[in-house]
């Protein structure tokens, strides 16, 4: 059985993997420069990528899905502050994705493709670290998750 808000539920995924890609697709362009890994073994590096990428697509997804019944305890301004830094997260993960698949070509332009793979996982955990903290505000101090609970706000 799915949990009811699904969207909590999903959105710890995409939110480990910004936090985990970055310094992991540092350590992988370090070791694959020096020999220590092959240049193939990039592609850990893409799958992750690739999985937070579509972990975000299902996070916001979900949000939308919840949003007209939170919104009706929390101002729709910051529930679409929130929306927006979310689909902010998605393209700048998106983006990420492509860079770090430049990472897999041969030689020189694979070395770039990580550099700037890198570089696109730390603007996605920028933008993951925005997302999230504007989630916590619409649950902590605008009281998102008293949408579902039993008892209304102020009620228990």
């Amino acid at each position: 059985m799915l949990p009811e808000p699904l969207h909590p539920a999903v959105v710890h995924l995409p939110m480990a993997l910004a936090v985990l890609v970055p310094p992991l697709a540092l350590a992988w362009t370090y070791a694959i420069a020096k020999g220590l890994l092959s240049p193939r073994s990039w592609a850990t590096i893409a799958l992750l990528q690739v999985l937070g990428t579509g972990s975000a697509w299902l996070a916001l997804e979900t949000g939308e899905a919840d949003e007209e019944r939170v919104e009706r305890v929390v101002a729709e301004r910051h529930i679409e502050a929130h929306e927006e830094a979310g689909e902010r997260f998605l393209l700048f993960s998106g983006g990420a994705v492509l860079m770090v698949a430049a990472g897999l070509l041969p030689g020189s332009a694979g070395l770039v493709g990580r550099l700037l793979g890198t570089l696109g996982a730390f603007a996605a955990l920028a933008a993951a670290v925005q997302v999230g903290h504007s989630g916590g505000e619409l649950v902590y101090r605008h009281g998102a998750g008293s949408a579902y609970s039993e008892a209304g706000p102020g009620e228990r």
